[in-house]
């Protein structure tokens, strides 16, 4: 499981949305997940369910005839901790360049 499949997981709005989901109510069964998207077809929300699960940022179990879907945060950490924080550097350096401007010396016109 690598970040570049949780950039996969994430670069459709449907699966962010189901990410949410996930991560705002815990466990959810996929018809229920289903029932949040209108306009949506059953098998469209099961795709993208496919792609989170093979993407790691989510875990299916069966209960019965029912599958249940749990997020799995793990993926998406390392995406923050790993790609975004290398673009922290950038940002300071642009904090810091504002900072010597603003409080820098003052020009007399």
């Amino acid at each position: 499981m690598s970040a570049r499949d949780a950039f996969t997981a994430i670069a459709d709005p449907t699966r962010r949305e189901i990410l949410e989901l996930l991560r705002d109510r815990g466990t959810l069964m996929a018809g229920e997940i289903a029932a949040n998207f209108a306009s949506a077809s059953r098998p469209g929300i099961s795709r993208h369910l496919r792609v989170l699960k093979e993407c790691g940022v989510v875990s299916a179990e069966r209960d019965g005839q029912a599958q249940i879907y749990r997020l799995d945060p793990r993926p998406l950490a390392r995406i923050r901790d790993e790609w975004l924080a290398s673009f922290a550097v950038a940002q300071v350096e642009s904090l810091r360049a504002l900072r010597r401007r603003v409080e820098g010396p003052k020009r007399r016109s």
